[in-house]
């Protein structure tokens, strides 16, 4: 498996993999093709993750989907890692997700901030 960058033609493979969870990812506003990592394996995307960077100060970590033929193979651990790695380059330094997986996130230090419980999203 190779994580890289993607490129403005990874992104119909992104949204394709995207699309396999209607449930759980948002499938409007996605980020944009550059601010994805993919994960390649036998020359098809089989997990992508977003870096949008807000500020020099936050950025969130996002989107982030596995085909669920290639899952519990640390495919996400390494886009995450992959995240971390690009921010931690441009100095950002706060990252957020908003997640329905809150342990993978643990793994790599995340959590809550002040031991807050909730955090709070509006859709509009």
């Amino acid at each position: 498996m190779k994580i890289r960058r993607a490129s403005l033609r990874d992104f119909l493979g992104i949204k394709k993999l995207i699309k396999e969870y209607p449930d759980t990812l948002l499938q409007k506003h996605l980020p944009k093709a550059s601010e994805f990592f993919v994960a390649i394996e036998h020359g098809k995307i089989v997990g992508c993750c977003a870096l949008v960077i807000y500020s020099k100060r936050l950025g969130e970590i996002r989107s982030l989907a596995v085909s669920k033929d290639f899952q519990r193979q640390g495919i996400a651990t390494a886009l995450i890692d992959a995240c971390i790695t690009f921010a931690k380059k441009k100095d950002i330094y706060e990252l957020l997700s908003v997640t329905g997986v809150p342990a993978l996130f643990d793994k790599h230090g995340f959590g809550t901030f002040n031991n807050e419980k909730f955090a709070l999203l509006k859709i509009l």
